[in-house]
């Protein structure tokens, strides 16, 4: 299934229709639909959406969209690629080790989106920090440039029309890469959305 890696680095790995069923490089969004300007990601509002922005503490840097749909959650990150290459593949690795030093268990799978990582992370929770298990699925699709990371949790891991409609979710994303050059690998810049109320 895995195709010998080319000179230039580790194939993209997409679903064949991404041009046309997302998700979308910004020259391929419908310019006019009234999308959720996060600077690296734009949002389709639907109903039932919540928005959250996820700040790393010292920096103040936004580093993550949450999406709460679907009775799941789905939490987005944008990163800049070569051109030539993808940055699934070996992001999957590092996730996968990332689990398994947690004592955690992660199994790959084929998913509607292409190959994702179904794992079940531990979690310390409660004041008597009793150690849970949570199911994460992990989806990633390589664009022109761009690489769209997605950790879905809660209902979509196990129900089949919550999966599909968190999948539906992410597919809907617009990736705005810029023009300016960033390093493969680092965060497209995300911002507060512009207007009040679409928060």
């Amino acid at each position: 299934m895995t195709d010998p890696t080319p000179a230039d680095g580790p194939r993209k790995i997409a679903p064949e229709d991404r041009a046309t069923s997302g998700p979308f490089d910004e020259s391929e969004a419908n310019p006019v639909r009234p999308y959720i300007d996060l600077g690296g990601i734009k949002i389709l509002p639907r109903e039932g959406l919540n928005l959250r922005l996820e700040v790393e503490e010292q920096t103040k840097r936004i580093v993550a969209v949450g999406l709460d749909y679907a009775g799941s959650t789905l939490q987005v990150q944008p990163f800049a690629a070569p051109r030539s290459a993808g940055l699934w593949e070996e992001t999957r690795e590092q996730i996968r080790q990332q689990i398994r030093q947690q004592g955690g268990r992660v199994e790959e799978r084929d998913g509607p989106l292409g190959p994702e990582l179904l794992a079940e992370v531990p979690v310390i929770a409660g004041p008597e920090a009793t150690a849970g298990k949570r199911l994460a699925r992990f989806v990633g699709i390589d664009g022109p440039r761009w690489f769209l990371r997605g950790v879905i949790g809660g209902a979509a891991t196990a129900d089949v029309e919550a999966a599909a409609a968190v999948e539906d979710l992410f597919r809907s994303i617009v990736v705005v890469r810029g023009g300016s050059p960033m390093p493969p690998r680092d965060l497209i810049p995300l911002k507060m959305p512009a207007t009040p109320g679409t928060a």
